[in-house]
């Protein structure tokens, strides 16, 4: 592995943690203590089949709104433990809770922050 490679994995590795980050604040507590369980290297034999089986649910759901948010959680925990994903879906993790945080603030503008 090359300077810039490991650099580039470190770069990576930065951007998806910062998306588990920004994710796990945005969800329920509950959710956000499996998500943080789920990064523990132990438990890679769950989060790989979960994260093909979201893949899977995202990817074949007849109802695409029931089943459309599984497809991005699926790739970030598969990208947890494949390198060459790690950047490319946390910038997009990122940017979906970006445009998340938006809709929801113009939805309910009287909603306070937490």
């Amino acid at each position: 592995m090359s300077a810039s490679d490991s650099m580039a994995s470190g770069n990576g590795k930065a951007v998806l943690r910062r998306a588990f980050s920004q994710l796990e604040q945005e969800v329920p507590g509950k959710v956000a203590r499996v998500l943080r369980s789920l990064r523990h290297p132990d438990a890679r034999w769950i989060r790989i089949p979960a994260g093909v089986l979201l893949v899977l649910g995202g990817t074949f759901s007849i109802l695409p709104l029931l089943g459309l948010w599984m497809l991005p959680l699926g790739l970030l925990l598969i990208a947890y433990d494949l390198a060459f994903l790690r950047e490319p879906v946390g910038r997009f993790t990122l940017w979906l809770i970006a445009k998340w945080t938006s809709l929801r603030q113009r939805l309910f503008p009287s909603r306070s922050e937490d």
